[in-house]
């Protein structure tokens, strides 16, 4: 019996200091595999008289439950230490403040930004929104708006012209909006109040022009439209876009083939320093251009100018971007620089609205 109490002390010794679950299932291995050391004290009882047999059998069966049940709470024993170890290495803060998703991170570019305030502003008003190419023809961007033959705007310091086609017609980088609404009124009938947003096109470049610009023009086709329209939606939005009670607003006598009378418009502001300011001071800031539709251009679409009349004007997003928003520079709009963008930009579900305020 005595060479079963040290058997059974030296297992439990082995097991009770076993580092982790490898050095533990060798032990076991060596005691309760196939040939262990208590396996083959349990093969022995095969060979021993009735007598011994009963003095012996529950002396290694017990050996073997004690061996079994050490083995059981020794591994227990290390599955939690390399819980805890696990845990102290894997531990969450959870007083740090939660990593910003991609939406709170990315920012809407000021343009678009502006597009959607202009939108919102003329929806509101009334006005649908309008859509046309990039790449046009002489036609919808020249002839059909009362360009003359050997106006300035046709010539290639101005214009971007594509290589003649098969047929010999040149395709040009839209100048304008313009060709939209020419687009429109030859498509639909009157009456017509669209706005036109989207990319234009001119061969300039410095700190207030770029290549590629954004414009919006609006348009209005009724049989009583008059300036005095005109001028009441133009105030209604200088003062919605720039959020001041009311903007002042006078209009010089100016020259676009399109419209006829033709008007730039210029709103009372005040400059301090670098700032300018709306709806105040005794300075006068150029905004846009305007006019009544110019009869030709009626007569181009297929309208008859003693049934129909009109008004139209244009302004730059780009530019109402860097007024309201306090940006110096234009070339910087389409640089990508994230870091421009991360102080300019606008947070991506904060839509624009009149109820809830367009630059909130």
């Amino acid at each position: 019996m005595s060479s079963l109490d040290q058997l059974e002390s030296r297992l439990l010794s082995d097991i009770a200091s076993a580092a982790d679950e490898a050095a533990l299932e060798a032990i076991r291995v060596g005691a309760l595999g196939k040939k262990g050391t208590v396996s083959e004290q349990l093969k022995g009882l095969g060979a021993m008289s009735p007598d011994e047999r009963r003095t012996f059998g529950p002396a290694i069966n017990g050996l073997r439950d004690r061996v079994t049940s050490a083995l059981a709470e020794r591994r227990q024993t290390l599955a939690d230490a390399a819980l805890d170890a696990r845990l102290a290495s894997e531990t969450v803060d959870v007083t740090l403040p939660v990593r910003a998703t991609g939406a709170d991170l990315g920012r809407l570019h000021p343009i678009s930004q502006v597009t959607e305030e202009i939108a919102a502003i003329f929806a509101d008003l009334g006005f649908a929104i309008a859509e046309g190419p990039d790449v046009e023809d002489d036609e919808h961007n020249f002839t059909a708006l009362n360009f003359p033959v050997g106006h300035p705007a046709r010539e290639m310091h101005d214009t971007f012209f594509f290589a003649p086609d098969a047929s010999g017609q040149r395709k040009v980088l839209r100048t304008h909006t313009s060709p939209v609404q020419i687009r429109t009124m030859r498509s639909q009938q009157p009456p017509i109040r669209i706005i036109c947003p989207g990319r234009t096109y001119r061969n300039d470049s410095d700190q207030t022009h770029t290549p590629m610009f954004h414009q919006v023009e609006g348009l209005v086709i009724d049989r009583t439209a008059h300036m005095g329209n005109l001028k009441w939606i133009l105030e209604e939005f200088c003062a919605a876009f720039f959020e001041v009670p009311k903007v002042e607003m006078r209009m010089r006598p100016s020259f676009f083939p399109f419209t006829e009378p033709s008007m730039e418009v210029d709103i009372r502001c005040s400059r301090q320093g670098s700032e300018i300011r709306f709806g105040e001071g005794d300075d006068w800031l150029e905004i846009l251009g305007c006019g009544m539709v110019h009869p030709n251009v009626l007569r181009n679409c297929g309208l008859d100018p003693d049934e129909w009349q009109g008004f139209a004007w244009g302004m730059g997003i780009d530019r109402l971007a860097m007024l309201k928003y306090g940006m110096p520079d234009l070339r910087a709009f389409f640089e990508a620089d994230q870091r421009w963008l991360q102080h300019y930009g606008f947070r991506p579900f904060d839509l624009p609205s009149l109820i809830g305020g367009l630059s909130q």
